[in-house]
Order: C-alpha cells, then structure tokens, then sequence
C-alpha cells in the first residue's frame, strides 16, 4: 500500500527535544577545556541539533508520495481528504525548513570558530532553528492528520473491479462474500461510515476485485455531502463496472420505488457501465427491472451474474491504470 510507509509526524516540540537532547547527549561526559575544544564542543552540538531537525524534515517530505506519481484514482481521493494544493503547500513549507535549518548551521558554524563567546553563538542558532519550527507548527500537525487518514485508505488495485451498490440489506455483502470465497477485507474511507468491502476472485487466470461500499453507494445522492461525492467520481478512474442489487421482496426495509430512484440516480451520476440484479429471488416471485435474477442466500442465478460482469468487463475499455 503506497501510504503504509508515511510515519507518524512528530510535532515541533517533539522534534525540538530530540534535537537538543541529543546535542547534550554528544557533549555529556567530555572534558571541555581551552578555547580551541569549546569550540569544537559548541560546534558539535549545534551541528547536532541542525542535522536531526533538517533529517526528520526532510524524511517527511520524502515519505509522503509524488503527486505526479499518483494513479488518478488515488489522486481524486487523496485531494477529497486533504485537498492536494493544501498538502503540496505543507509539504513545500517542511521543506524549505529543512532547508533554511541546514542554513544556518553552516552559517553558524563560521561564526562559531570565529567567535570569543562560542556559546552565546550556538544559542542564537538554536534560537533561531526553533523559530522555524514554531513556523511550521500548523503544517507538522496538519500533514500527521493527513498521514492518520490515508494509512486507513483501501488497497484499490489495477484490476478489474466490480463495485457493489444498492439499498443497505438487499444483499451485497452476501454476494461479496459468496462470490470471494472468502470473508472480504475491511478497509475504512475516512469520509465513510462504515468499511469498504473488498473482495477478489479467480477466472480464467485473471484476478478480480469487488468493492462494497457502505456510506457511498446506498443512499440517495441529496443525502451525500461534497466529499462522497468526489469519491464516487473518484471510482470513475478504475477499470470498473457497477452491480446494482434490488431486493424485490422489500425484506431489506426499502420499498421498491425508492431503490430504482436510487439506481437511478448512480446511472446519472456514475459514469460506469451497470448491471442490475434482483436479489432473494427464493422469497419472492416479483419481476423487476433487472438484468439478472438471483439468490445469494440458495447461490441461484449468482453464477450467471458473474458471467454477465466479467463479459462486461472484458467488453469495457479500459480506464487509465493505477500507479
């Protein structure tokens, strides 16, 4: 996963200790006498503290992914929870401190070996490293947000992909699970709910990945705020198709007309090809507007629904590639 190796950032005064702490450390136990080794002594813990500050800054920068590097999926929700003008202007910020705190070491470093009173000197530079850090503050605790929220993003693969929508209890879940094999991972969106479902499964020699998504897909678009939906634009990158699941019987809580409003409304707005299924079909006889008639619960029609979604898939054209 491209977010996993972003650390914790630490903030300002986290990093402000580890600095001097460890300046004091390289000087702790050291016979300082004479101008010429209290120079050096002052210099050594100053140099110290700038090397940590400008590392760890600059380990953050270089944690955190390249942008042009980005799939365009992973781009259009990386700017839904953060917004990517705001992190690149962060990010810019962390480094031209490491920068400028790497400056004024060398500068320092001069004044230092030329000064009576190397002490004074090397608390100027400590001061002065410390004023940057107090400047980017506000950055340091805002990209740590930002980390927080995208180590919890799911591992959206290249794959073809099969996104699972409709009402809440008409049976998505089941399908994933039925269709997998196995119990699906859980994976969270920070602007969901609830866990992203993510599913894979084997034909053919080629590998397929099922997405259910709670808090995206199961209610009416007036119920979303911004944020959904630039995520379900978002979804628009991957090489996918949409299963639209019906639940004819009305067993799951939502009468019939209030699920085709909604999948209605996702042909509208999701621009991806769908196939509508009609779950639960060994409770009921109703027909529907569907493409294909099912039970998760017996396994009948469910094969065919998988046929008909990979013969989509494989007619579809495919999208641009994730990174």
């Amino acid at each position: 996963m491209i977010f996993e190796k972003i650390n914790t950032v630490p903030t300002s005064d986290e990093l402000l200790d580890k600095a001097f702490r460890r300046a004091s450390r390289a000087m702790a136990g050291k016979q300082v006498s004479g101008r010429e080794s209290l120079l050096k002594a002052n210099e050594s813990m100053m140099l110290t503290a700038a090397n940590i500050l400008s590392d760890n800054l600059g380990n953050i920068v270089r944690r955190f992914p390249s942008f042009e590097h980005l799939s365009p999926f992973y781009y259009d929700v990386v700017d839904v929870i953060a917004g990517v003008d705001d992190l690149r202007q962060s990010l810019s910020r962390i480094g031209w401190a490491s920068s400028k705190i790497h400056e004024i070491s060398r500068q320092h470093v001069q004044k230092i070996r030329k000064s009576e009173s190397p002490q004074q000197i090397r608390k100027q530079a400590f001061g002065r490293m410390a004023s940057i850090m107090g400047s980017i503050e506000d950055d340091l605790l805002y990209l740590n947000d930002v980390r927080n929220k995208l180590r919890k993003l799911p591992d959206v693969r290249d794959e073809p992909t099969i996104v699972v929508a409709g009402y809440p209890n008409v049976g998505k879940s089941s399908f994933v699970s039925s269709i997998t094999g196995a119990r699906p991972e859980i994976a969270s969106y920070p602007f969901t709910t609830k866990g992203v479902s993510i599913g894979h499964f084997i034909r053919d020699g080629v590998r397929y990945q099922v997405l259910d998504t709670p808090g995206l897909l199961d209610r009416p678009m007036a119920d979303r705020n911004e944020a959904e939906m630039q995520a379900i634009a978002a979804l628009k990158h991957l090489d996918a198709i949409v299963f639209f699941i019906l639940d004819p019987s009305e067993y799951c809580g939502y009468e019939m007309k209030d699920q085709l409003r909604l999948m209605y409304e996702i042909k509208e707005n999701f621009p991806l090809p769908m196939l509508v299924g009609a779950n639960k079909k060994d409770l009921n006889n109703i027909k529907s507007e569907a493409d294909v008639q099912m039970s998760t619960m017996t396994g009948e029609g469910v094969d065919n629904a998988v046929d008909m979604l990979i013969k989509m898939l494989n007619e579809k054209v495919i999208k641009e590639p994730l990174a």
